[in-house]
Order: structure tokens, then C-alpha cells, then sequence
């Protein structure tokens, strides 16, 4: 028998209004930083033909939204839906989300999960690219939680690490040490290698998947 339905928490006018002028400043300091993508294993260009699942560490949340709008939805033609907490935090988050044309999927592991994964599946067959960070809302941080393997195995799309490196940066004092980039700074930004979660996987063979995901995470945003 299925739980409750969760609402999730909207966003005050206060939240709104803060969000607008972030993304005010966020653009700002995007024209002054000398920012590099690169895409070895050729991601962009296969999701021209199939949608991907993005997948960044919380602590780097910026490049994403950077890597959205500067690359993905140009290249692909496609926009993004993101994965987002149904908390009050995640309301002032999804406003964010809106100011970069990012559709926001809200829930996560320990509120709405079921209901979001479904909603990302919609998302996904309409064509749209899914974004999630692996060790979010709530950590521990650099952890892959069951929520992206889940996501992967029910939509069959390929999941896309993404690394971000900035080489001055803020690190704030919270529990993911968030990262913003100093100005003037430059930032590389790689697509990593894409991973596959099979429709019908073990408990070991999840397990499994999750390491490699870590080891292919840890491999492209050294500390």
C-alpha cells in the first residue's frame, strides 16, 4: 500500500525575490571567470540522440548550473530537469533552478523519493536530461546515496559524473564545504566517464555500481 502523498514546501515571496538577485550576482561573476569545458568521452554529442542523467557533488552546485546553461542545453537542444529536496530549503532552491530554466523534480531519499523518481521518468521519456547531486540534501558529503543508482536503473539513461575545479575558491561552513569560485579565477569543468545501471541489478551489484561511481566522482574533483 503506498504512503501519503507529500506536498512539498513553495517558496516565499522573500525566497523569490532573493533567488532573482542571486542569479543577478551569479551572472556577474560568471563573466569574470575564465571557465573550460572539456567532454572526452564525447557525452555531449550522444545526447544529441538520448537524453543523460547529470550527476555532481552538492559542494558544486554552481559549475552545474554554469554547465546547464552554458553548455548542455546549447549543445543538446535540450533542457534540464534537477532532483530537489521537498524541504523549505529546497523551495528557495527550486527558485534558483527556475532563474537558470531548470525545471525542478522535487523530493529526495528521506522525503517524496517515490513520487520524484516517477516524475523524473516522465521527464526523462519527454526528452529532457535529469540532473541530481549523489550525496544531497543532507550528506554525508561525497557519499553516493541509493537515490541516483535508483534513478539510473528505473529510467535507463546513462549517468554523467561531472567534475568542477576551481583554482581560487570560498569554501563556506557548511556540511558539504560549498564551493564558490573567487573572481577572476578560471574553473575547469569535465564530463566524465558515463555509467550504466542495469534494469535488474543485486544488492552486490548496486553496491558495486555506487564504488564506481565514487571512484569515477573522486577521479575528476580533486580536493
Amino acid at each position: 500500500m503506498s504512503g501519503p502523498v507529500v506536498i512539498p514546501n513553495k517558496a516565499s515571496l522573500g525566497q523569490r525575490l532573493v533567488a532573482g538577485v542571486l542569479y543577478v550576482l551569479l551572472r556577474l561573476l560568471r563573466f569574470t571567470w575564465r571557465v573550460h569545458f572539456s567532454d572526452p568521452h564525447g557525452v555531449l554529442d550522444a545526447a544529441a540522440g538520448r537524453p543523460f542523467i547529470l550527476c555532481a557533488w552538492h559542494n558544486r552546485i554552481i559549475y552545474a548550473l554554469f554547465a546547464v546553461h552554458d553548455v548542455i542545453r546549447p549543445r543538446t537542444g535540450r533542457k534540464v530537469a534537477a532532483m530537489v529536496s521537498a524541504s523549505r530549503d529546497g523551495a528557495f532552491a527550486v527558485e534558483v533552478l527556475h532563474t537558470f530554466g531548470i525545471a525542478p523534480v522535487r523530493g529526495s531519499t528521506s522525503r517524496r523519493g517515490s513520487q520524484a523518481l516517477l516524475e523524473s521518468a516522465r521527464q526523462a521519456k519527454a526528452g529532457l536530461h535529469l540532473a541530481i547531486t549523489p550525496d544531497g540534501p543532507r550528506g554525508p558529503v561525497h557519499e553516493i546515496q541509493q537515490g541516483i543508482l535508483s534513478l539510473g536503473q528505473v529510467t535507463g539513461l546513462p549517468i554523467v559524473p561531472l567534475g568542477c575545479v576551481a583554482r581560487r575558491k570560498v569554501r563556506f561552513n557548511s556540511w558539504d564545504r560549498f564551493q564558490l569560485p573567487w573572481p577572476l579565477t578560471r574553473c575547469d569543468v569535465v564530463f566524465g566517464e558515463p555509467l550504466a545501471v542495469p534494469r535488474k541489478v543485486t544488492d552486490g551489484q548496486r553496491s558495486a555500481l555506487g564504488e564506481e561511481l565514487k571512484r569515477r566522482m573522486e577521479a575528476i574533483n580533486p580536493e
